[in-house]
Parts: structure tokens; C-alpha cells; sequence
């Protein structure tokens, strides 16, 4: 891979990029609340679990194929796409984080040369989830698919890792060691994407709707889901 490439994707994967990721710890904080995580450990566990049965599944599984559709202008399947992030939220809170980040990284790339006004004219028309845009301007690097997805997870592992030192709450070599097992996890899962098609797709995680509607009204939080 190029460099330029290379340090675009660093530059996406950044928690510094202005997209409100630091906000979010995507049902984390719920499982902390309700008890089922209390410790490093248990962190560890949950968000690996995470990594595997809800974001190779669906979101990387998405970005590994929206990336050639926004190569080869294929303005139908990226519709199709996006349509299908949104519905398969199952509260209004995580639908309101992919919205949320979606529109913050069409803003950036707004200000960026990233993507061809005829791109951002495309996403602009959609109601753009997050997947959808972090394709958008990953498919411009020009990086390969893998590369691409490794990055999107790793900026994942880094808001959830950070996320777990507030909520449980954690120390910061506890965090490390935390982003130190998910990363570990990266490789597979996103072979696992690569691997999906339309038809095993999926974004089935039935306790993480609950836990994410119980978020929706628990008294006290850090996070906005």
C-alpha cells in the first residue's frame, strides 16, 4: 500500500476525527449498569464478542462492499446498502449514532478533496449512515478492501476500549490490555466480512437491542447509546 494511502486510513481511524465516536460506547455502558460488566475481563470478553457477532457481521460486512460500489459508481447498490444499516437498527439510539456520524464524516468531507462533488452529492441524498461514508471516503485511498476494513475496526476497538475505562470504570493499562485483545480479534473479523454476502449478512443481536432501548431511559450516563 502506498503511504499516502496508508496515512489516510491512520487519519480515519483517528478517535481525533470529528465525528462524535467519543461519544457513543454502543450499549457498553448499559451492560455495565445491568451488572453484566463489571471488571476488565469481562470488558475484554463482552467487546470481542461484540467485534465478532454484531460488527463483522453487519457494518464491516457493508463497508467491504460498499467500497467497490462507490469505486464503480454503482449509485443503486450504495442506496441499497445504506437503506439496509438503517433498518437493521434496532433502537433509536443506535440508528441515531450511524445517522449522527454519518452526516459529521459527510461534513468533513465536505472540507476535504477526499471525494468528488458528484460522490458527496450522492451521499448528501441519502439519509448516509456511518458505514456508508467511512466507504465513501476510504474508497478514495485507493488502499485495498482489507486494509480498509482493518482500519474502520481498529477505530472501532479504540472509542469502545476508551469507553470501557469510563464506564466500568478502568485504568489505563487496563484499557490497553483490552485494546490489545480486540485488536488481536481484527484479523478474523474482518476476514469474516470479507467472507459475507448479501444473503448471511446480518445484524441480529437481540441483547443488544434490549440493553441499548433500557439505555434510552436509564436515569444516570456518559454516553449517548
Amino acid at each position: 500500500m502506498h503511504d499516502t494511502a496508508f496515512m489516510q486510513l491512520l487519519w480515519l481511524a483517528s478517535p481525533a476525527l470529528p465525528i462524535g465516536g467519543f461519544s457513543y460506547s454502543e450499549v457498553l455502558e448499559a451492560a455495565v449498569e445491568s451488572g453484566r460488566v463489571s471488571n476488565e475481563a469481562e470488558a475484554s470478553a463482552w467487546l470481542v464478542d461484540q467485534l465478532h457477532l454484531s460488527l463483522a457481521r453487519s457494518d464491516l460486512s457493508v463497508v467491504a462492499q460498499a467500497i467497490p460500489a462507490w469505486r464503480a459508481t454503482d449509485t443503486a447498490r450504495i442506496a441499497a446498502l445504506n437503506a439496509w444499516v438503517l433498518q437493521t437498527r434496532e433502537s433509536s439510539e443506535l440508528r441515531a449514532q450511524t445517522e449522527q456520524m454519518g452526516r459529521s464524516l459527510l461534513e468533513w468531507l465536505r472540507n476535504h478533496t477526499t471525494a468528488t462533488p458528484e460522490q458527496i452529492a450522492t451521499l448528501a441524498a441519502l439519509d448516509a449512515s456511518y458505514p456508508l461514508a467511512f466507504a465513501l471516503a476510504a474508497s478514495a485511498t485507493q488502499a485495498p478492501v482489507r486494509d480498509c476494513l482493518l482500519a474502520y475496526a481498529f477505530g472501532w476497538a479504540e472509542n469502545m476500549a476508551q469507553a470501557a475505562i469510563k464506564s466500568v470504570p478502568l485504568g489505563q493499562s487496563s484499557g490497553q490490555r483490552i485494546l490489545s485483545a480486540i485488536t488481536a480479534a481484527i484479523p478474523e473479523a474482518v476476514q469474516h466480512a470479507l467472507d459475507q454476502g448479501d444473503a448471511s449478512r446480518q445484524a441480529f443481536s437481540p441483547m443488544l437491542a434490549i440493553l441499548s432501548s433500557q439505555h434510552e431511559v436509564q436515569y444516570s450516563r456518559l454516553f449517548r447509546s
